[in-house]
């Protein structure tokens, strides 16, 4: 059971989103501004963050910058705006999932759900087990990956991306985020590089790499690596 701040200038919502999550969460707090949002998460210490973007006093867009200073918590961003440059701005942000309003009780509750699950995974650190997803075995410490026992051999381009999706697994990383990963600051299409190394690494790690199960696309943002397969 985790605890979650919702921050949000709207009752109304606030409501909505407290009644979504009652069976998951242990504890809620509110804060209908950015500036008491900021100071309850520094106090209250959440295990995940429901932010709107149209908070009265800042922008949605500064707080989520403001809070990926000092806290990797999850952030579910709620919005109105339906643009995919927004969804890929608030990413980059630091944003980890991005609900449109109007929104559904069981949709914003699987990503609240699914953003809790990858906190716990955290298959970064170096003592972690190997992530096993389906008949896939990624072990990001000895640099090994296996398909139904059998070693899958990746060149060093593909390795630094699937490490990339696998440490951020259930959330969307940007074609910038992901670029910057693997090629780092050096200049080129982002889109074309990715599409080009994603096409190779669902060749070897999927069971079929027209409907993949482990590496989804966003469209017109960017790449997830799916931990439920």
């Amino acid at each position: 059971m985790a605890r979650v701040l919702i921050i949000d200038d709207e009752p109304r919502i606030r409501a909505v989103v407290r009644a979504a999550l009652r069976d998951d969460v242990e504890e809620v707090r509110e804060a209908g501004t950015a500036a008491e949002g900021l100071a309850l998460a520094s106090v209250f210490r959440p295990d995940l963050i429901v932010l709107d973007l149209g908070l009265p006093d800042r922008d949605g867009l500064a707080v989520c910058r403001d809070l990926r200073a000092w806290t990797d918590v999850p952030i579910v961003v709620l919005s109105a705006r339906h643009a995919e440059d927004e969804k890929a701005t608030l990413l980059d942000a630091g944003a980890d999932d991005y609900v449109t309003k109007p929104f559904g009780d069981r949709e914003l509750r699987a990503r609240v759900r699914a953003q809790l699950r990858r906190a716990r995974m955290r298959p970064s650190d170096e003592s972690s087990a190997p992530l096993v997803v389906g008949d896939l075995s990624i072990d990001v410490a000895r640099r090994q990956v296996s398909r139904g026992g059998a070693a899958v051999h990746l060149t060093p381009t593909e390795w630094g991306l699937l490490v990339a999706l696998v440490t951020n697994a259930g959330k969307t990383m940007t074609h910038r985020q992901l670029f910057r990963a693997v090629w780092g600051d050096v200049h080129g299409d982002a889109h074309q590089y990715l599409r080009v190394y994603v096409a190779h690494l669902r060749r070897k790690i999927e069971q079929d790499a027209v409907t993949p199960r482990y590496i989804i696309t966003e469209p017109g943002v960017g790449y997830r690596f799916e931990p439920g397969g």
